[in-house]
């Protein structure tokens, strides 16, 4: 099991490596900004381009010795932190799907409540995956983080909510 950690770890290297290679158009050993800038529009498209500011911003981010450029440790530092970043979208992306199934999307006559979850709503959607609630316990399951007590949750007090299973 640790060789194969090990393997891993090295062909995650030699992939940043020739990643950090390809960045490196003058080949000589650091990434400037317009180096980031020109190798993102090439691979991406012009479309995902990065501006000048942004390029530079990137660099300044993850540039721990201060020399305006990014070797090879804070190349890593930096894809590493995007990758993150991307991936805490992907969630957000994902939660916001997921409270738009169990929201009110129009005025509920009753609760008059529009864009959050309802005791009701709530109850529809779980039932819908099988599990039977009445409304007073789907009030309750709501009261442990309706933060505001006004009786629903809003898209922040879902991913706390979320975030606490």
């Amino acid at each position: 099991m640790v060789v194969a950690s090990s393997s891993s770890a090295s062909s995650i290297s030699s992939e940043l490596g020739s990643l950090f290679a390809a960045f490196d158009a003058d080949a000589d050993g650091r990434i400037s900004a317009s180096e980031l800038r020109e190798c993102v529009r090439a691979t991406l498209g012009a479309e995902a381009a990065v501006s000048a500011e942004e390029a530079e911003a990137l660099v300044a981010d993850a540039d721990a010795d201060g020399d305006g450029l990014l070797d090879a440790a804070e190349f890593a530092r930096l894809v590493a932190r995007l990758q993150q970043d991307a991936g805490e979208e992907d969630r957000h992306r994902g939660l916001r799907l997921a409270f738009g199934m169990y929201s009110e999307t129009e005025n509920n006559s009753m609760e008059g409540q529009a864009g959050c979850i309802t005791p009701t709503s709530l109850r529809r959607m779980l039932a819908r995956l099988g599990a039977h609630q009445d409304v007073d316990e789907c009030r309750a399951m709501i009261c442990r983080f309706d933060l505001d007590g006004d009786g629903v949750l809003s898209f922040d007090e879902f991913k706390i909510m979320m975030n606490a299973a």
